[in-house]
């Protein structure tokens, strides 16, 4: 990661603790009407451990994404929102963990109104110096394709990322400027360069950035720096000597570590959603015709085919014209299904296909051997997410909606590609940190 981007999202961590501990001893000044040690000292350790679980929830939310960091409705809505949540799980933990040692009742109250205060003025402001701020990487963008307009599109529309094109090529190697590189990156303060691939293997235009390096520019692949901004790799601007280089690599300590863990993980999930599993059980036969847990064909690892488990949250015959995409707001969804479906708890079964091997907890999402065929002629590469044992949930859907069309399929392929490229433990806890925020959204 830039090291700017971890340097910012320090101080914003930074800012929100600080506020926090200031919010509760101004708390206490309120409350009591003094200083007091003992008070501070009672309250310190169990506000701390709140601090820690409000943090992870700001963290899945993503509220120290860069990305997200824009005073627009969609961040202030996230912010209220995700501030009235961990207030209502405060109250909980005092309440039902008694090891805190303290159950405050107008101390959480006065606290939870001046933090959210004080949050509010710190964060718009913070985001408001992040997009009025210089930007600290400027930036040549030679040729045009649609992944570099997406890529000038995105940089624009988002300053707080600390990015700008300065100047712009459209013509690539055609471009009347290109002989006068070196003027543009002194003119402009350039200090990165970002061609795509086939403009590097020109022998010429090699020769011209590479005389230019001596004035402290950076030289990256259009497809490099797509990925670091849009977190997926632009479908468009690969070859196939790019997945030679950073799909064909084995990840043998990751699949090693990964499948033990992974039995564990999924032992102790189905003893803790056991209680829902029975009860959803007992719902969806009570409240439709049909069987409880409904099994489809889906192609895994080296396209293997399995049966994938779910509970059913469509009506009987529901595909009696043949198979179709599911959709969010499908017809053919009972009013149980729906629920199911938003919350994805109708996934819970999936637990079983990990125990059998057949899935994994993180991974490309498994697809019907009724679509792939069709996709593989339609979809670029789309039969490398095969390489890879499919998951539960996967990088793809936690960063882009619900797919039902060719279009979507090629999208979070996109994102598929990433994750096969840069999987590591790591990020597989990540991805399974922030599906959690799938609920927040849809509940």
């Amino acid at each position: 990661m830039d090291p700017i981007v971890r340097l910012k999202q320090l101080t914003l961590i930074l800012g929100d603790a600080l506020l926090f501990y200031a919010a509760l001893l101004l708390t206490l000044f309120i409350r009591y009407q003094r200083f007091d040690l003992k008070l501070v000292y009672l309250h310190f350790w169990p506000f701390t451990f709140i601090l820690g679980v409000w943090f992870l929830i700001f963290y899945i939310a993503g509220l120290y994404e860069l990305r997200s960091l824009k005073n627009d409705p969609i961040f202030l809505r996230t912010l209220t929102s995700v501030l009235v949540f961990v207030t209502a799980l405060s109250i909980l933990l005092f309440y039902l963990i008694p090891l805190l040692g303290i159950a405050p009742k107008t101390n959480l109250l006065i606290f939870a109104i001046l933090y959210s205060l004080a949050l509010f003025v710190w964060r718009t402001t913070f985001n408001n110096l992040l997009s009025a701020g210089r930007p600290t990487t400027k930036i040549l963008l030679v040729g045009y394709t649609q992944a570099a307009e997406e890529l000038a599109d995105k940089i624009n529309a988002n300053p707080q990322l600390g990015y700008e094109v300065k100047f712009w090529m459209k013509e690539g190697l055609q471009d009347k400027e290109f002989n006068h590189i070196a003027q543009i990156i002194v003119a402009n303060q350039i200090n990165m360069i970002v061609v795509p691939a086939h403009i590097k293997k020109n022998s010429k235009a090699a020769k011209l950035i590479y005389k230019n390096l001596l004035l402290g520019v950076e030289v990256l692949d259009l497809a490099s720096l797509y990925e670091q901004i849009f977190l997926k790799v632009p479908l468009a601007e690969l070859e196939e000597v790019w997945f030679l280089e950073n799909i064909a690599k084995q990840h043998k300590v990751y699949e090693f570590f990964k499948r033990p863990v992974e039995i564990v993980l999924a032992l102790f999930l189905i003893i803790i959603f056991s209680p829902f599993m029975i009860l959803i059980s007992l719902l969806t036969g009570l409240t439709s015709r049909g069987p409880v847990i409904y099994s489809q064909k889906r192609w895994g690892r080296n396209e293997k085919e399995f049966m994938i488990y779910k509970f059913r949250t469509m009506v009987a015959d529901a595909e009696q014209s043949g198979p179709q995409w599911a959709t969010p707001k499908d017809t053919r969804l009972t009013p149980l299904g729906g629920l199911l479906r938003r919350t994805h708890l109708d996934e819970v079964p999936q637990l079983f296909n990990i125990l059998k091997g057949e899935l994994s907890l993180v991974g490309p999402r498994p697809e019907r051997p009724e679509f792939i065929e069709q996709l593989k002629q339609e979809v670029p590469f789309y039969e490398l997410r095969h390489l890879a044992r499919p998951g539960i949930t996967g990088w793809a859907q936690i960063n882009y909606r619900y797919g039902a069309s060719i279009e979507d399929t090629y999208e979070k392929l996109q994102y598929d590609l990433y994750y096969l490229k840069n999987r590591s433990i790591v990020l597989d806890v990540i991805i399974v940190i922030k599906t959690l925020r799938l609920f927040f959204v849809t509940l």
